[in-house]
C-alpha cells in the first residue's frame, strides 16, 4: 500500500497521523469549493479548521499557483513538507510542518486567521457529509461516487 501512494500522499499521511494525536479529524483531498482540493482538512476539537498543503519538491512548490486561494478556506495554513525540502523558499505568515510518511511535528505555528461563521458552518457541513460519504464507500464498494449501488436499482450483483 505504501508504495502505491505518491509523495505528496505520503506527507499527508505522516500530517494526518500527527493531527489525530492532537485531537483533529483530517481528511485528505478535501474540496472545499469548486476548483480547489487541498491535501489535507483538518477539523480540530474546538471547531478550528486547518488547511495543509503537502510539497515533496522544489518543482511541487513551485507549480502552486492555487495556494493563496486556500487561505479563504481555513482557520491556519500550514504546508507540511520533509527533512530535505529547502523551507526558506515558504512564505512568512504561513504554518510549517515537518512530516514523513509516519509522523510530523510543527515547526512555526500558522496565524489565525478565523472563518467567519456562516463558511465555518457550511464548511463542517461538508466536511461531515464527504467524510461520512467515504467511510460508507468503504464499507460498501457496491456504492458508486454518487451514492447509487452500480449495476443500478434491484440488479443482482456479486458479493464484493
Amino acid at each position: 500500500m505504501m508504495e502505491d501512494l505518491q509523495p505528496g500522499q505520503r506527507l499527508a499521511r505522516g500530517v494526518s497521523r500527527y493531527l489525530r494525536s492532537l485531537g483533529f479529524a483530517p481528511l485528505e483531498e478535501f474540496v472545499p469549493a469548486r476548483g480547489l482540493r487541498v491535501d489535507v482538512m483538518a477539523l480540530g476539537p474546538k471547531g478550528e479548521l486547518w488547511v495543509i498543503e503537502c510539497k515533496s519538491s522544489r518543482a511541487d512548490y513551485q507549480s502552486d499557483s492555487k495556494w493563496e486561494g486556500y487561505l479563504e478556506w481555513c482557520d491556519r495554513y500550514f504546508w507540511a513538507v520533509d527533512m530535505d525540502f529547502p523551507a526558506e523558499l515558504l512564505p512568512d505568515g504561513t504554518g510549517l510542518i515537518i512530516a514523513d510518511p509516519y509522523d510530523a511535528e510543527i515547526i512555526r505555528m500558522a496565524p489565525e486567521d478565523k472563518l467567519a461563521p456562516a463558511r465555518r458552518k457550511k464548511l463542517v457541513q461538508k466536511f461531515a457529509t464527504d467524510a461520512a460519504r467515504r467511510l460508507q464507500t468503504l464499507r460498501d464498494p457496491r456504492l458508486g461516487k454518487d451514492g447509487l449501488l452500480l449495476g443500478g436499482a434491484g440488479e443482482e450483483l456479486p458479493e464484493a
